[in-house]
């Protein structure tokens, strides 16, 4: 960890002095006074609402601080839109991609900076700089490849790309590290390094207290819209910190007793799926899954395991191949989710924008989306309001969804907020197989533990259940067998034991043998991720 001084050896790069923000009765931000030395990385953590986004929205312009001042390099600044925070040199990776979906990636890093009136001169000038960033930052990305075609993972490189081309001296992340790999984040964390070596300031939004150590100077934990406590990194702890965050003492680890499995519930055999340009993202894949067991698929982005889940779900149809649902084989050209779901499949997507939610309904709607046809609700084509709110008012209550507002729109809770609302839908209709992805991406420490503790609590209740996970700590933590997926096939099963060692050269497709099934982007598994130390044991890790 570098020593960056006293606070009153250089002149900060952002002071925040009394800043106030509320969204009708609920106060998001109140009289928080921050500042952020310059030629450092300042972490931010907090439970899922407490007020992290909302203040780094007002710092880039998306919001307007209801009270308060803003001091950018010494100089007290007003920040009316986004465009007046990048012209002060602050830029911002934000937790849910702000990409042009049908864009190459070229014109998502150029669009807003295009530099010419005739785009041929600013596109060569973007193609130069984009070369000379990627290779400085080991960032590899394909400049023409259509974004709605790249996997989250290289979507995220995207991200982080465009801030670093509009030249940002000041650089705010939001949850980078959600779609990342172990070893990829601590790619970015070799980034984020020498980007304050050179000077330029970071401001890192997390829940992972992983990264807290592991990366930042200092270190300022929010609970309930104040900060609470700012320390040196170097000078608190994992524990510490998550009792600030939450108020309480955390379990760090997951609890869970050996598995009694049953009968298979899923059973895929000889699974192959394509993407829609025809080329095999599941190849072959033959699994099982049993009642009373967990089994997790670990691997790096975009190697198919979204695709399996897809599937299985009845959002994709498979290419060849028969998957099994409580020992009938399912046919997968007449079912559709809403038919899989009433023969007891449920099904937790990683997407939770695009294929979880539908953001501008209210928490009551988006509390029942998909069972909305169960009589508990309602006669025939009529909704009883009154029963949808008060069953949304209990889920609120059992998975401590904040703000405790069923009719709030869905867009306005945090994105660990919106998880827990998917989750709650899912989990309580008691399903017999329940698929999940990415379980706990962007969800707090708090709400990490109670998560995984549910997920047990269903194993031991007979349910079967496919994890899926970028998260190594998570996917041994919660697994009973561990499969690795690579280059669309399972190239190995592990037990809970393993060590993050040897699934990541598994992740990066080395077999038993030693060898490679392909070579691997160095990129992405230019590390192999080792076990953090123990005193920066993060949730769900096992000691």
């Amino acid at each position: 960890m570098r020593d960056t001084g006293t606070e009153g050896q250089a002149r900060p790069a952002i002071r925040l002095s009394g800043i106030s923000k509320s969204f009708g009765p609920v106060k998001a931000n109140h009289d928080i006074h921050l500042t952020v030395r310059k030629g450092s990385i300042h972490g931010i953590v907090g439970e899922n609402g407490a007020g992290k986004s909302t203040l780094m929205s007002i710092l880039y312009g998306f919001y307007q601080a209801d009270s308060g001042t803003i001091e950018v390099d010494g100089e007290t600044v007003s920040i009316p839109h986004s465009q007046a925070a990048i012209d002060l040199g602050i830029g911002m990776v934000h937790q849910h991609f702000m990409l042009v979906h049908n864009f190459t990636v070229l014109e998502n890093i150029m669009l807003g900076a295009e530099g010419a009136a005739l785009l041929t001169g600013g596109i060569a000038k973007a193609r130069a700089e984009l070369k000379r960033l990627e290779k400085d930052y080991a960032l590899e990305v394909d400049p023409d490849a259509v974004i709605e075609d790249l996997p989250v993972g290289l979507q995220q490189r995207v991200e982080i790309l465009k801030a670093l081309y509009r030249g940002a001296d000041i650089l705010i992340l939001d949850e980078p590290t959600g779609v990342l790999t172990p070893s990829e984040a601590d790619h970015l964390f070799q980034i984020l390094q020498r980007l304050r070596d050179e000077g330029k300031t970071v401001i890192l939004i997390t829940h992972k207290l992983r990264e807290i150590m592991a990366v930042t100077d200092m270190v300022s934990v929010m609970r309930q819209g104040q900060i609470v406590d700012t320390q040196l990194t170097a000078q608190t702890s994992v524990e510490a910190i998550a009792e600030k965050m939450v108020g309480r003492r955390v379990l760090l680890r997951v609890d869970k007793k050996p598995a009694r499995p049953g009968p298979v519930k899923l059973a895929i055999r000889d699974l192959t799926v394509v993407d829609s340009r025809k080329v095999p993202m599941v190849k072959n894949v033959s699994l099982e899954v049993r009642a009373g067991e967990i089994v997790g698929i670990a691997g790096v982005a975009g190697n198919g395991q979204s695709h399996l889940i897809e599937t299985v779900a009845g959002i994709r149809r498979p290419k060849s191949g028969a998957i099994e649902l409580n020992g009938k084989t399912l046919d997968y050209d007449k079912l559709d989710p809403a038919s899989l779901r009433m023969d007891g499949l449920g099904h937790v997507p990683e997407d939770r924008h695009h294929m979880g939610l539908v953001l501008p309904f209210e928490e009551n709607e988006n509390a029942i989306l998909g069972y909305h046809t169960n009589p508990a609700f309602g006669k025939g084509p009529f909704l009883s309001i009154d029963a949808i709110r008060a069953h949304a008012k209990e889920r609120i209550e059992q998975y401590d969804i904040r703000p405790p507002d069923c009719r709030l729109k869905t867009a306005n809770f945090s994105g660990g907020n919106q998880q827990k609302i998917v989750l709650a839908r899912e989990m309580e209709r008691d399903p017999d197989v329940l698929l999940i992805g990415q379980p706990t991406r962007g969800v707090d420490v708090g709400a990490i533990e109670f998560i995984h503790r549910r997920i047990v609590e269903m194993r031991d209740a007979g349910k079967a259940i496919l994890l899926v996970s970028v998260e190594l700590d998570e996917i041994r933590a919660l697994s009973d067998r561990i499969l690795v997926m690579f280059d669309g096939k399972v190239v190995g099963e592990r037990d809970a034991n393993t060590t993050e060692a040897e699934l990541g050269l598994l992740m990066a497709g080395v077999t038993d043998g030693g060898s490679h099934h392909q070579e691997p982007d160095p990129a992405m598994v230019d590390i192999a991720p080792g076990q953090p130390p123990a005193e920066t044991q993060i949730p769900g890790e096992r000691p």
